[in-house]
């Protein structure tokens, strides 16, 4: 940043406020997807930081760095909609099959991945950090706490800022931020190894083929006793194998279309397959293996038809 780019805007130069808030556009929205643990959420919260950093630029005295007056802004617009995101559901689409009795409810209904490749847009510094705060079992953890203790943990952990500039930035005394960030932490999961690259993907290998014959038995072979399936935007959550078996057999049984096709990605620092059905994208699958990568311990299949177009995925496979 620039005093003449930042005079500049003051003035009302659209091209120098854009110049300003470009070096942080991504981070920016890789942190309203931490707190709202969506990325069509982040795009919305997004947009709102930018019209109000327009609108209030005025105000921006140089105090602390744009960067910080700027996270100010996007962690009370994140918070600001999962308020609002209180009062509204979020429907889910029926199944053209009849689905078995699931096991309990899944919470988040607005949960989706984020692409890893949006990670892969921060300076390398920023990358390795962002990569484990996207990570899918750790976005649904951040996503059952309080919300203002996720912030400030986000804020103090994850982004290096001190507990007072925490409770500047959320308008609370020192010890009130203090008081979060330490139940936060008490509360943080704990992250597990991981199984190499290679056996992530040798696993997510056996997993799409057998989907792709809606072969059931070899499916199953490839599960944890553990294992569960969630369908987010829907509610409803299948755990252990049995149950999963259950609904991927209906499934299977009662789908029109036929089988579905498989196109590889990565989202939520996962092994991820757009699904095509009859040629048409279906919707997102993502696999979190084992720590060794010889099973798989969850899936979650994202019922969103549009949700491929964030991994640059076509919507109709050749």
């Amino acid at each position: 940043m620039t005093s003449a780019e930042l005079e500049a805007a003051w003035a009302g130069d659209e091209g120098a406020f854009a110049s300003l808030m470009s070096p942080f556009l991504r981070e920016l929205h890789v942190h309203c997807y931490r707190i709202t643990g969506s990325v069509d959420d982040a795009d919305d919260v997004l947009q709102e930081v930018l019209l109000a950093a327009w609108k209030g630029l005025r105000g921006f005295s140089g105090r602390s760095s744009l960067r910080t007056w700027l996270y100010r802004i996007a962690t009370n617009c994140s918070l600001n909609l999962l308020r609002d995101r209180s009062r509204r559901a979020r429907p889910a689409p029926l199944p053209p099959f009849d689905p078995p009795t699931p096991s309990d409810l899944f919470d988040q209904p607005h949960f989706q991945p984020y692409p890893d490749a949006w990670v892969n847009e921060l300076d390398p510094a920023a990358q390795a950090i962002a990569r484990e705060s996207v990570e899918l079992a750790f976005v649904l953890a951040l996503q059952r706490m309080p919300p203002r203790q996720a912030a400030v943990l986000m804020l103090c952990d994850v982004l290096d800022f001190t507990v007072s500039e925490a409770a500047e930035m959320l308008s609370i005394g020192k010890s009130a931020a203090k008081g979060l960030l330490q139940r936060a932490r008490a509360g943080r999961p704990s992250s597990p190894p991981q199984a190499t690259e290679a056996a992530q993907w040798d696993i997510a290998r056996r997993f799409a083929e057998a989907f792709s014959r809606d072969d059931i038995d070899a499916l199953v072979g490839l599960l944890t006793d553990q294992c569960w399936l969630a369908m987010p935007p829907a509610t409803e959550r299948y755990v252990g194998r049995t149950a999963v078996e259950g609904f991927l057999r209906a499934s299977a049984a009662g789908r029109p279309g036929g089988s579905y096709a498989l196109s590889a990605a990565r989202a939520g620092g996962r092994p991820a397959f757009v699904c095509y059905l009859d040629g048409r994208a279906r919707g997102l699958l993502i696999i979190e293996p084992t720590w060794d990568g010889s099973k798989i311990a969850s899936i979650m299949r994202i019922l969103d038809d549009g949700f491929h177009r964030h991994l640059g995925a076509p919507d109709l496979l050749e």
